[in-house]
Parts: C-alpha cells; structure tokens; sequence
C-alpha cells in the first residue's frame, strides 16, 4: 500500500467475497427490507435481555457472511468488531464460540467502516482472510447512553433512533466481489455541538472529500 495525503491505497485491492445484514422488525418494515437476509420478528431473539439479543444477532450475521463467503471460522485470521455497549461485551459474547483472534473496536456509527479500513491494511499487510462487523439494538442504546426503556422518559423531536440490526463482510486477497481500492481515516474534530440528543448534527458535518 502506499499513502497519498491522509489517503491509502492499495496495490493489491482486498475483496469483500461474502457480507450479511440482519435486522429487527422496525427495519423490516422501511425501504430498504429488500436488501437484509434475515429480519427478526422477535427483537429479544429468545433471550433474557436486549444486549443478549444483539450478540446473537451479531454471530448471526458473521455465521451468515462466512456462509456467503465458503468459509469456516477456521479459515480466519482476525475477526474484527465493535458495538455501542461497555467494553464492546455485544461483541465479546457474538464471538466467544468461534475461536477466532479478535480485534475490538470502537467507533460508534463509524464501526463498520473502521472495521472494514483496519482488515483492509491487515489483509495488506499478509493476512489472508479477515472479518468486519458490527452491531447496534435500539433497546441496549437507550439503555447505555439515554434512559432504560422502563423509565418511560419522553422523547425529545431530534432524538435518534438506533438500528436494531448486526451487519459483518469477510474479507480476501483473491476472489470475486467489490474491492476496496483506497481507505481513510478521519481525524477528531470539534465541531462545537452540545445538544446530547442531537447526533444527528454533530455527525452531519462529517467531510469525507478526499484530499490528495
């Protein structure tokens, strides 16, 4: 790879050869239901709390992106994941099973992104297969950074609304599939925004030009 400003590109472009999404009822009912592979009535999942259910969604989807790829978690080199939770435990639990070396990140809505710019240099730097993902529960979120939904607090007009959903890409040197031909990684910025409920605009902002 080589560096051209704060962009990276690279000689031998990674190839994202199997991905899977899945999500919650709330995104099943949207625009975009078409494009997930599994869209779960039940947004607990069977389990006996909310950041349970994201970890299961989670392995769900790794489990159904190796699947897409014709690999084994054998196979991989690194997982690479984070969530909205301390510690990143959604993905701690999501993984557990699987044996594979992980790599935890924390990137909140930049997560996917960032997992997919780290195992793109790995990939790059001699790693053979690499998996990315993520996950988030509207439930879980509001828990960790808002008020337990048993509280009942009301909602203010510019308060978010988190996905319920887990997404995961495996990625190769070889194969057939969208390659990755350049990455960048922002840098921090204080952009002075102080409404907590508002991410909306501090995220608006976000430059993603890309500078020689």
């Amino acid at each position: 790879m080589h560096k051209k400003g704060k962009t990276i590109f690279f000689d031998t472009p990674p190839i994202i050869i199997g991905h899977a999404g899945v999500v919650g009822k709330k995104e099943g009912e949207g625009p975009l239901a078409e494009d997930f592979d599994a869209i779960f009535e039940d947004t607990t999942m069977g389990q006996q709390s909310f950041e349970l259910a994201e970890s299961a969604m989670l392995h769900d989807a790794i489990i159904r992106a190796l699947s897409s790829a014709g690999c084994s978690p054998s196979q991989v080199d690194f997982v690479l994941s984070g969530d909205l939770l301390d510690q990143c435990m959604g993905s701690a639990f999501a993984l557990k099973d699987l044996e594979i070396p992980s790599i935890g990140l924390y990137g909140a809505c930049s997560t996917m992104a960032l997992s997919l710019c780290v195992g793109s240099m790995l990939i790059d730097s001699g790693a053979q297969c690499i998996v990315a993902g993520t996950s988030s529960h509207f439930c879980s979120s509001e828990r960790q950074f808002r008020f337990p939904l048993e509280y009942g607090g009301q909602r203010p007009p510019t308060a978010q609304w988190t996905v319920t959903g887990a997404g995961s890409a495996v990625l190769k040197k070889e194969g057939e599939g969208i390659k990755i031909n350049a990455i960048q990684i922002g840098t921090i910025t204080d952009l002075g925004i102080t409404d907590a409920n508002n991410m909306g605009a501090a995220m608006a902002p976000v430059d993603g030009r890309i500078r020689p």
